[in-house]
C-alpha cells in the first residue's frame, strides 16, 4: 500500500483523539541496509528459514499422495466403498482449501513462526491418528484434520518465501523451495506401496509422524519470525518500552488505531475471500490454478491402478511408475526457477520497467503446451497398451507442464500482492483444493465410459481451452485489472 492509501485509511479510520496526529519521525521502518530486515538476512539464515518450511513440505504433500496404492486395501479393511475410500484419500485436499483462509491471514496477525509451529504440531497429532484409525469415519475424519495442519504449505511458504527473497531472485527460490515438496508426491506412492506390499497400511501414518517429529525438532533452530510488518510492530513497541516516548509506532499500528481486537481479526479473516471475491486477477489465478490441480490429482489418482489392471505390475511396483510424474514436477520447478528470473531481468532491461508482474506471464506458455501434449501421448498410450515408458513419458510431460505453470502463477501474484502473500496464496488456494478433492472422485466413471484416450484428450481439451485464452488476458490486460483493484488491507 502506498503513502497516499495509508493517509486515506488513516483520515478513515482513525479517531480525532490526539493519538491520530503521527507524526512521521517517529514512525519505525527498516533502513536499507538494516540487519534485522528479513530482506537483509545472510544467505545462510534465508536458506535456513526456507528449508524449515520445505522440509515440512515434503512431508505434507507426501502423505496427501501416499494413500493412492493403499486405497484397495484399506477399502477392504475398514469396510469402505470405493467411493469411500477415494474419499479417504480426496477429503485431505479438502481441507487445504479452507485451511489457509486462516493461516494464511493469521500469520499476518501474529506472525509466521507462531503459526508455523502451531500447524505442525496439529498436522502431526492428526496424521498420527489415521494410522490407529479402526473405523471409516475415524480415518476420513483425522485425514481431514490431518489436512486442515498440512494446508500452511499452500499459504504460509509462499509468504515467508516472499518475506525473505526480493523480487529478482523469486524464481530461484521457488525452485529451490519446490524441489523437496514435490519430490513428496511421488515418494508417498512409491513408499505407500511397498509399504501396504510388505507390511501394514498403517505405518504410511506412524513413519511420517515420526519424520514430523525430526522435521519440527529442527525447524526450532531453523525458523525465525520473518514477516516485516510483525516485526517492525514488536521494534515499536519495544522503542515505546525503552524510551519511554509512546509517540513511536509501526504503519500497521497507525492502520489499526481505534479499532477493536475483533474487528483487527476479522479484517484479515476475511481478506482471502474478498481477495477472491473483488480481485479479478485472484479470480482468474484461482481458475486456472484449480483446472490444473485437478487434473493432475486426477491423473494421480488412476495412475497405479493402470499399471497394476492393463500391464498387470503389483501394487508395489506400479507405484514406482509416480516416478514419472515426480520427475516432470522436478524437472518444471528446475527449469522454470532461473529461466523467470533469466526472462524477468531481460524483459525488465529492455523495457525499463521494475516490479512489473506482467513480465512473469510469458513463461506460462510452455506450460500452456506442455500439458495437453502430455494428456494425449499418456491417454492413447494406455489406451493401445503400447510400452509403459511411452505411458510414462505422457505421464512426465503433463507434469512437467503443469509445474512450469504454476510456478509462474505464484510468482505473478507473490509480486503483484507482496504485503499479503499468504491471504492472496490463500484465496488462490480454495477452488485449486476444492477441484483436487473432486477430479478424482469422477476419474474411474470417466475412464471406463469414454477410456484412456478420449477421455485424457477431454483432459487435454479442458486445460488448453482455458489456459491459452487466460494467459492472453493476463498479459494484456493484467496491469488495468490491477489498477483497477481494491486495496488488500
Amino acid at each position: 500500500m502506498g503513502r497516499s492509501d495509508l493517509k486515506q485509511d488513516q483520515t478513515k479510520h482513525i479517531t480525532d483523539s490526539a493519538e491520530a496526529a503521527w507524526d512521521e519521525v517517529f514512525l519505525v521502518t527498516f533502513s536499507p541496509d538494516d540487519a534485522e530486515n528479513p530482506l537483509n538476512w545472510s544467505k545462510k539464515l534465508k536458506w535456513g528459514v526456507t528449508a524449515a518450511v520445505s522440509g515440512t513440505g515434503f512431508v505434507r504433500i507426501m502423505v496427501s499422495t501416499m494413500m493412492a496404492p493403499a486405497i484397495n486395501t484399506i477399502a477392504a479393511e475398514l469396510n469402505m466403498s470405493t467411493t469411500e475410500s477415494t474419499m479417504a484419500l480426496s477429503v485431505y485436499l479438502l481441507a487445504t482449501a479452507f485451511g489457509p483462509l486462516f493461516i494464511g491471514p493469521l500469520s499476518e496477525v501474529y506472525g509466521r513462526k507462531s503459526i508455523f509451529h502451531f500447524t505442525n504440531v496439529w498436522f502431526l497429532a492428526w496424521n498420527l491418528t489415521c494410522g490407529f484409525a479402526n473405523s471409516k469415519g475415524l480415518l476420513i475424519a483425522a485425514r481431514l484434520l490431518a489436512g486442515f495442519g498440512a494446508s500452511a504449505v499452500y499459504s504460509l511458504g509462499y509468504g515467508v518465501l516472499g518475506d525473505v527473497w526480493p523480487v529478482e531472485q523469486r524464481g530461484r527460490s521457488l525452485s529451490l523451495y519446490l524441489l523437496t515438496p514435490l519430490t513428496g508426491s511421488a515418494v508417498g506412492p512409491i513408499v505407500g506401496g511397498f509399504i501396504v506390499e510388505y507390511s501394514t497400511w498403517r505405518w504410511m501414518f506412524w513413519a511420517t509422524t515420526i519424520l514430523q517429529v525430526t522435521l519440527e525438532l529442527s525447524s526450532l533452530l531453523l525458523f525465525y519470525e520473518s514477516y516485516a510488518p510483525v516485526l517492525l510492530r514488536r521494534r515499536a513497541e519495544k522503542w515505546r518500552k525503552e524510551t519511554g516516548d509512546s509517540r513511536y509506532y509501526a504503519e500497521v499500528e497507525m492502520r489499526e488505531s481505534g479499532r477493536s481486537a475483533v474487528w483487527k481479526l476479522n479484517r484479515s479473516l476475511s481478506r482471502p475471500l474478498r481477495l477472491l471475491a473483488f480481485h479479478p486477477i485472484i479470480q482468474v489465478q484461482a481458475i486456472l490454478e484449480g483446472i490444473n490441480y485437478g487434473l493432475l490429482y486426477f491423473a494421480l489418482a488412476s495412475f497405479s491402478a493402470l499399471h497394476v489392471s492393463a500391464y498387470g505390475e503389483s501394487i508395489s511396483i506400479s507405484g514406482l511408475h509416480y516416478i514419472a510424474i515426480c520427475t516432470g514436477t522436478i524437472s518444471g520447478a528446475q527449469l522454470c526457477g532461473p529461466l523467470m528470473d533469466y526472462v524477468y531481468k531481460r524483459l525488465t532491461t529492455r523495457t525499463g520497467d521494475t516490479h512489473v508482474p506482467e513480465l512473469r506471464i510469458p513463461l506460462l506458455l510452455p506450460g500452456v503446451f506442455f500439458t495437453p501434449i502430455g494428456f494425449l501421448l499418456y491417454g492413447w498410450a494406455a489406451q493401445h497398451h503400447l510400452f509403459w515408458l511411452v505411458v510414462d513419458v505422457g505421464a512426465a510431460l503433463l507434469s512437467l507442464g503443469m509445474q512450469i505453470f504454476d510456478t509462474t502463477l505464484h510468482a505473478y501474484v507473490m509480486d503483484a500482492y507482496p504485503e499479503h502473500i499468504s491471504s492472496a496464496s490463500a484465496a488462490t488456494q480454495v477452488l485449486r483444493s476444492l477441484l483436487a478433492f473432486a477430479f478424482p472422485l469422477f476419474s474411474n466413471r470417466l475412464y471406463d465410459t469414454l477410456g484412456y484416450g478420449w477421455g485424457n484428450s477431454l483432459l487435454a481439451f479442458l486445460s488448453i481451452g482455458i489456459a491459452l485464452p487466460s494467459t492472453g488476458i493476463l498479459w494484456r490486460f493484467g496491469a488495468k485489472l490491477r489498477a483497477r483493484r481494491q486495496s488488500s488491507y
